[in-house]
């Protein structure tokens, strides 16, 4: 994989591109690739966004979402784009099995592949050109980046900025993760510098819920949630009929498992949601536990070291039994 300044000459002349990003995409993949796609276009290339499944709701009103294509909605289309392309950028993901039905498509795609993504253990025989850095806060923060160093960091403008803070903002936890570097701090005020008003937007992503959601939370929270002091470890387990119940829809759990950590003595958080075809696992952290590498190990999974994701093809009783067979081996990383 060569270096992502290589790329800056392919750039020069209208190219077909497609930007695709992980499934059920969050704020900082959407964010990255609608960043990307706006500072694309106004440099005269023909761009799509696919996205592998839908978003949430939350993020519907960022600028440019009308035109993302959802592969699984308009699967054609979607398909016929990514054979026309000339360039695919691979956002917020470093292994093609993370785009769901998208991966073969990508695998088959003679398109010049680039990698921007900040993920451990990144797939990079499979990109022509990229960037993998652990150490930044976000995709998001990446693409600036790009912008910023590319031939046209002039073509930067409001709903680029707007799109990238706010998938920084939320891979952040709204700038209070350790990742929030002073290179984070100087990219908002750059923001800010051009007039980006940063209220709407958290208002947007955290004040637009429905009531149910709210009622969700507090019954997962009364009902779903296992405290086990020994381990510093919180646990909550998410039935499909919760989910039924709830009328819960993608992005509705986003952030739940970070209440988790609000325990006091609570090192490790742990959720995982019955959805139709898989169990979902996500999992969060204090300080040096590794829950890339726990995903890895147990869950099929990964991500960052504090934060990270699986999955498991076990029913939900047998997927959190095995979690609570695993978890006496990390007793003393977690003490």
């Amino acid at each position: 994989m060569e270096i992502i300044n290589a790329l800056y000459p392919l750039l020069r002349s209208p190219k077909k591109i497609v930007i695709t990003t992980h499934q059920k995409p969050d704020g900082d993949a959407m964010g990255s690739s609608l960043g990307l796609y706006h500072f694309l276009v106004k440099m005269n290339h023909d761009v799509t966004v696919v996205s592998p499944t839908n978003w949430a709701d939350f993020l519907s009103w960022l600028p440019g979402v009308e035109a993302v294509i959802d592969f699984e909605a308009k699967q054609n289309t979607a398909i016929e784009k990514l054979n026309q392309a000339d360039i695919i950028f691979c956002l917020d993901f470093n292994i093609f099995y993370r785009t769901k039905n998208v991966e073969k498509y990508l695998a088959a795609s003679n398109a010049v592949k680039v990698l921007i993504d900040h993920h451990e253990q990144p797939q990079v025989s499979a990109f022509q050109y990229g960037i993998s850095d652990i150490n930044k806060s976000s995709t998001c923060e990446m693409v600036y980046d790009f912008i910023i160093q590319s031939e046209n960091p002039e073509l930067l403008d409001l709903n680029i900025a707007t799109c990238l803070y706010t998938g920084t903002m939320t891979d952040t936890g709204s700038f209070r993760f350790p990742a929030t570097s002073a290179s984070v701090h100087r990219m908002v005020a750059h923001f800010k510098d051009m007039g980006l008003q940063h209220t709407p937007i958290h208002e947007q992503v955290y004040d637009s819920f429905l009531e149910n959601r709210l009622r969700f939370i507090g019954h997962a929270l009364l009902n779903r949630m296992d405290v086990l002091y020994e381990y510093n470890t919180a646990v909550m387990a998410i039935s499909r009929d919760d989910i039924i119940k709830y009328d819960i829809k993608t992005g509705d759990t986003e952030g739940l498992v970070n209440y988790l950590l609000t325990i006091k003595g609570i090192k490790f958080g742990a959720i995982v949601i019955d959805r139709n075809e898989e169990r979902k696992w996500s999992f969060r952290s204090k300080g040096d536990f590794d829950v890339n590498e726990f995903a890895r190990n147990h869950f099929e999974g990964g991500g960052h070291k504090n934060a990270a994701g699986g999955r498991s093809s076990q029913h939900l009783e047998k997927t959190l039994a095995h979690f609570y067979e695993v978890l006496p081996k990390y007793k003393n990383e977690l003490e």
